[in-house]
């Protein structure tokens, strides 16, 4: 389990904690995104997407990726960094499970918890606003656990388990307290505990996101712990 080494908070972070008038000043203040309040919050029966059905619906915010549903599972390739964020906010600790499949040897299957809802990839670099979680990144050479910057120094590199293309894997994401951690098929891609939490108003959902390669996602169940 790893340590985060903290630097200066980003202004998403200094909201956490904030009235939704004052969080909505800073965003403007700060030139940041802000998920559109009023999402409403994943209660004790949790939340479930089977992606039964021929559009996205308004469950979800595309922030520009091709993402579709095909045949009752959600597809996309080469979204750039664009994510699909679902318009739920999230309890703080929690557990968010999804099946996840490449059709690609670089694998890169990518996922973002603990967002903004809106943010999006502007120009070719990407900071999140989120916990980043990548399962064969960088060529399927790296699994990892990041804090807003999946290029950062203080990213979690995890043990070596490649994507194997085609395959379905069970993905699943739990928080508890400051630790937070990662899985695909029960091998753990990363841990880590975070001093600062991203919690709160601009850090309180769940997203899909892609660079190119071809993603499949089904089965999205979330709930509270």
């Amino acid at each position: 389990m790893t340590k985060m080494r903290m630097g200066a908070p980003m202004p998403s972070e200094r909201r956490k904690g904030l009235p939704l008038w004052a969080a909505g000043a800073l965003c403007a203040l700060h030139g940041v995104a802000c998920t559109p309040q009023g999402d409403p919050g994943i209660g004790p029966g949790g939340f479930q997407d089977d992606f039964e059905r021929s559009e996205l619906g308004a469950h979800w915010n595309n922030t520009g990726g091709p993402y579709r549903i095909e045949a009752g599972k959600l597809k996309v390739a080469g979204a750039r960094n664009k994510p699909l964020w679902l318009r739920r906010s999230l309890p703080h600790d929690v557990s968010i499970e999804i099946d996840a499949q490449s059709d690609s040897p670089d694998g890169d299957i990518k996922l973002e918890i603990f967002g903004d809802g809106v943010s999006k990839a502007e120009t070719v670099s990407y900071t999140a606003t989120s916990y980043v979680v990548i399962f064969g990144g960088w060529h399927n050479a790296m699994n990892v656990l990041a804090r807003l910057n999946e290029h950062g120094d203080d990213r979690v590199v995890g043990p070596t388990y490649k994507v194997v293309p085609g395959r379905t894997y069970h993905m699943k994401i739990e928080r508890r307290g400051a630790t937070i951690k990662a899985w695909a098929d029960g091998q753990e891609l990363g841990s880590m505990t975070d001093p600062e939490p991203l919690a709160g108003v601009g850090h309180d959902h769940f997203g899909l996101n892609n660079w190119m390669v071809p993603l499949t996602f089904d089965n999205l169940r979330i709930r509270p712990l």
